[in-house]
Parts: C-alpha cells; structure tokens; sequence
C-alpha cells in the first residue's frame, strides 16, 4: 500500500466525530446508493483493497472524474453542491476500512 493511502487511513482516524458525522450523512444522501453495493463497478465503501487502482491516480484525477462523471457515474456523482474539500471527504471515507 502506498504511503499516500496510508496517510489517509490513518488521517481518518484522527478526524473529528463532528466531521465524520457530516461526511456519513453525505454519503449515505448521495453515494451510498451505488458504493454500498458496488453497482456499475463502483469501488465498494469500507473494500480498500477495490480503492487502491482509483487512489493510485491521485486526488486531482479522482476530483476530475467526480466533476465530468465516470463510467455510469454521472457528474457530481448525485452530491451536486459539494465542494472540492467535500468530494475528498467523502473519498477518503469510502476508501477507509470500516
């Protein structure tokens, strides 16, 4: 694993109830539908071994592909009014072993 991932894992651990709470509940509104189970290929939440091939293309790419969609995600992935900071978030929260 590389040393990124890991710095977000454990990152996780760190971070405030307060803010994991808003982030759960963000996922649960607007990924969770298709990460929970891993529809369409979508790299399944709480599966960081599915994670590893999307964190390996850096942050930037991953925040380009939220933005444009991907695959059978469309753009914004359903979190229209999510800032930049957020997307991370929550792509830090679906990668972290749960």
């Amino acid at each position: 694993m590389n040393k990124w991932l890991l710095g977000v894992f454990l990152g996780l651990g760190f971070a405030g109830h307060g803010q994991t709470d808003a982030v759960a509940e963000r996922y649960l509104r607007t990924c969770a539908v298709c990460h929970e189970s891993g529809i369409a290929n979508a790299p399944r939440t709480g599966s960081p071994e599915e994670w590893v091939a999307p964190l390996a293309k850096g942050m930037d790419a991953l925040l380009q592909s939220i933005k444009q969609g991907l695959n059978a995600m469309p753009p914004k992935g359903m979190c229209y009014d999510c800032s930049a900071a957020e997307y991370q978030a929550l792509i830090e929260y679906m990668a972290a072993a749960r």
